[in-house]
């Protein structure tokens, strides 16, 4: 294990800013879904994960307490909905949206929707009722890019330009963190979405260290298990990212700690 929970105080630096929507963006077996995963057990509000992150280095941050277990998070997989409805579905934002809706009516029976309100109308009627704002989290956002419906493509872009480039996004959303593995640029929906600030493979900013294993941290797993670490490093020699000399793809680390 590697403590990456530091990444937690970068969240929480942007939180209620105008840069608090973020889209990291990696080649796959980067440990993008896991730091989504922990992001969603650190904000969610309806769970007690004090304990969980009591021994790691987000603890000992001054912003741990201020957002530990305090908001309601919307979390999306949108592989989970690929799996669910199929790619090839033209309908499957439409299912997207509607599964969204039923689940959020579902957990706040006291707001009710009415005449041509949609999602984004009724996470304001939440807003307005609760007086909390959400921590959206998107996992693999651009799954369904992959596809390559571009009939999907469209209805989904305007999905994403309807809940976080609206008059309102900043009235219902504390915090809003995508993954994926190609930028939002390389879809052509950077005017649709250019509030977003990118970190990628080539720009990873203040993000280096999150994603991947460091050289020390490296170095730190290979004395805990016995191993060479000049052999780690011959097998596997990593990339260099942003400010950090070596970044190991942490799937590739695991792999050839167990040959």
């Amino acid at each position: 294990y590697v403590d990456k929970s530091l990444l937690i105080d970068e969240v929480n630096s942007v939180m209620l800013t105008e840069n608090r929507f973020m889209c990291v963006t990696r080649a796959r077996r980067f440990g993008k879904s896991v730091a989504v995963k922990m992001l969603n057990a650190y904000y969610d509000k309806s769970c007690d994960s004090r304990q969980l992150f009591s021994n790691l280095a987000i603890s000992q941050c001054p912003s741990f307490e201020k957002h530990l277990n305090r908001y309601p998070v919307i979390y999306l997989d949108i592989t989970d909905f690929l799996t669910k409805y199929g790619g090839g579905n033209e309908q499957i934002v439409d299912k997207m949206k509607h599964d969204l809706t039923e689940e959020l009516l579902s957990q706040y029976a006291d707001v009710t929707m009415t005449g041509n309100d949609d999602l984004m109308d009724l996470l304001v009627k939440i807003v307005e009722r609760t007086g909390e704002k959400f921590v959206c989290l998107i996992d693999e956002w651009d799954a369904l890019c992959r596809e390559g419906r571009e009939q999907g493509m469209d209805e989904y872009v305007e999905l994403l330009r309807r809940l976080f480039k609206g008059s309102q996004t900043d009235y219902v959303f504390s915090v809003v963190y995508m993954t994926g593995i190609l930028p939002i640029k390389r879809y052509n929906t950077q005017s649709a979405l250019n509030n977003f600030e990118e970190y990628t493979m080539l720009s990873p900013a203040q993000l280096a260290p999150y994603f991947g294993f460091r050289e020390e941290e490296v170095a730190t797993l290979c004395a805990q298990k016995g191993m060479d670490v000049a052999e780690m490093k011959r097998w596997y020699d990593g990339y260099q990212l942003g400010a950090e000399r070596s970044i190991y793809n942490p799937y590739a680390v695991d792999r050839k700690s167990v040959v």
